[in-house]
């Protein structure tokens, strides 16, 4: 049985639709905490690995706050070194680029640059032929995804990117044909949103101003339902793509 090993890094930020969609193939979901001090998992032949988001980051590494990430890039390096399947969601496309040599700096925008959030509802443009890329296959020229970040990936050399916004032009790429990374969330359902709503409103607020929240709201109510759709897809491409190295047929 194919295995999906999720690591988690908050309470509110988990697996979502990705362990929903690899459960409804008939795959094992296993969540491991390392924030809270769980051991890291054994990988084996039939496991693939899922990286999933948080507030803290790459410049973190090596605080006393969070001392488990060193441990998390190190295990990344080992995956893409032995080209296990990986996928990557905002923090952990973050340390997956950090692992294969990259670099995460803050997001800045205008002249002069000033500080930049993306956070909220908006399209990403895809970079690449969906013809040479399997991931894309039947998402059109873009996707409405939630974003929620303030940084941006400097990609090493070995990535190809695969989608940007005008914003952050680092938005999903992928290492060799194994490891992919998304800087924006597909994962989050509707029920999660609103508690991302509550325990994070004055981040919102930081980045889009008093009425943030609102704006938010409005976003999931105009792209939603189509976000959901489509997020689904790129969700079961990826899927598709580790099943595909693990020997195993893509869902029909």
């Amino acid at each position: 049985m194919t295995h999906l090993v999720v690591l988690q890094h908050l309470e509110r930020e988990g697996p979502g639709r990705f362990a929903e969609e690899a459960r409804r193939r008939g795959w094992a979901v296993t969540v491991c905490r390392p924030d809270q001090g769980e051991p890291w998992p054994r990988l084996g032949p039939d496991q693939a690995l899922l990286v999933l988001g948080g507030p803290m980051g790459v410049g973190d590494i090596g605080s006393q706050a969070f001392p488990w990430l060193k441990g998390e890039v190190a295990l990344l390096r080992e995956c893409l070194e032995c080209e296990r399947p990986v996928i990557g969601l905002c923090l952990g496309a973050q340390l997956l680029a950090h692992a294969a040599g990259g670099q995460v700096v803050p997001l800045m925008a205008g002249e002069p640059p000033v500080r930049a959030y993306e956070v909220g509802w908006g399209p990403v443009a895809w970079t690449r032929p969906q013809g040479q890329e399997p991931v894309l296959a039947g998402l059109g020229d873009s996707l409405p995804v939630l974003h929620w970040h303030g940084d941006r990936i400097e990609l090493p050399a070995a990535a190809t990117l695969l989608g940007s916004t005008p914003l952050c032009a680092e938005q999903m790429f992928r290492i060799g044909h194994h490891a992919h990374g998304l800087q924006f969330h597909v994962e989050v359902t509707e029920a999660a949103l609103q508690t991302w709503l509550d325990e994070d409103d004055d981040y919102v607020r930081m980045a889009l101003g008093p009425d943030g929240v609102d704006q938010l709201r409005a976003g999931q109510a105009l792209w939603g339902e189509e976000g959901e759709r489509q997020g689904r897809r790129l969700i079961n491409n990826l899927l598709d793509r580790v099943a595909s190295l693990l020997g195993e047929y893509p869902l029909l």
